[in-house]
Order: structure tokens, then sequence, then C-alpha cells
């Protein structure tokens, strides 16, 4: 059994599901408007970058707006911004599990925001960083299942250990992105949802 094609397969219908769930609920225009403009710029941030070494806005700006528009918004935004991203760099197998992991970052900033109200610079960056191995991780369990044989304790800690430099490149990047860009582009986003209509808190601004 390939493990890989069916992880890919599990993953295509849960995220089939998530959005299918979101086409059903009642919508509002500005909501998914704004849900489509930041899916956009996440995506084609990540196009310029292509060169660099692992180093991206994309997981930053998912993060962002996570923390501002709630875990549910968060996990579509990620989700998109993989979709749009690979449009232009190419998708694959490796397009689900994209969308899993940017996903993922933006609901648990979402989620990590219902428990710090007010999130600091310097809590938001270190979050980001963190979130910059999670989503690498994630992304080696993937290469890991579909590209190494035999699947084993040492062939895994072998994937995750020659993919470390990589790994931290994406976390510094993120740091750097959120600790310098993380106040200003947050406090944007959230006077835009204060102008829409629909049941999240509204967000207080940093200080």
């Amino acid at each position: 059994m390939n493990y890989g094609i069916l992880s890919v397969a599990i993953l295509m219908v849960s995220l089939f599901s998530v959005f299918y769930f979101y086409e059903k609920r009642r919508g509002y225009v500005k909501e998914i408007a704004i849900i489509a403009t930041l899916s956009g710029l996440a995506g084609i941030s990540r196009v310029p970058f292509a060169a660099l070494p692992n180093v991206q806005p994309t997981t930053f700006l998912v993060i962002l707006s996570g923390t501002v528009f709630g875990p549910f918004y968060g996990f579509l935004v990620g989700a998109t911004a993989a979709l749009v991203s690979n449009s232009f760099l190419g998708h694959g197998p490796w397009t689900p599990w994209q969308m899993l992991a940017w996903g993922l970052a933006g609901c648990s900033a979402g989620l990590i925001k219902k428990i710090v109200p007010n999130p600091s610079r310097l809590l938001l960056a270190v979050f980001a960083f963190c979130w910059g191995f999670l989503f690498d991780y994630i992304m080696n369990l993937w290469h890991w299942l579909f590209f190494v044989y035999p699947l084993n304790l040492k062939s895994f800690i072998a994937v995750y250990a020659a993919s470390f430099y990589l790994d931290l490149m994406h976390a510094m990047g993120n740091f750097a992105f959120a600790y310098i860009l993380g106040k200003d582009f947050m406090n944007i986003l959230i006077r835009f949802k204060d102008r829409l209509s629909y049941s999240e808190i509204p967000c207080e601004k940093l200080d």
C-alpha cells in the first residue's frame, strides 16, 4: 500500500468537506471578498521569494489572517493560499499537504488569539517562528510517506535531520516578517474587520 497516495486522498476529502461546509453556510459578500483578497495576497507573495531557500511571507500572512479573523477563516485563507501560489509554482501531491499545513497555521493563530487577546510583537514573532518548523515538519511527513523506503524510525529521523537548515530558514524568515511588519499589518486587517458583519468577536488594536 502506498501510504503517500492514501494520505493525499484522505486530505482531499477532508479539505473538500471544509470548503463544502463553508459553501453551504450563510455568508456575506464582504466576508468572502476579504478572504479571497487575503488568500490571493498570501499566495502571490510566495512567488517573488521562490528563489530564496524556504523564505517567504505566506506563513506570516496566514497567521495574521487567523489572528484577526478567527480560526475558521484562518484555515480557509491558509488552505486557499496554497492553491493560489501553486497555480504559479506548480501543483502536485504536495498541494493538499500545504493546504493542511497553512490551514492549521491560520487556525492555530485564531485559537491563540482567543487565549491572548492582545499579543505582543515578540509573541507574534515567536509564534510565527515556531510555525516555520511546524509547517516544514508536516511537509517532511509527506516527503517521508511518498519517497522514502523503508518507512521506519531511522528513515523518519534522517528525513527530519536533513531538512533542519531549510526549516530554520523558514522559521527565521517568519520571525523577521512578523517582528518587523506584524503590528502594522495586523492593525490594517483589524480596520478591515471592523467594517465586516459576521459573528467573530472584534479584535483589539495592538498597543
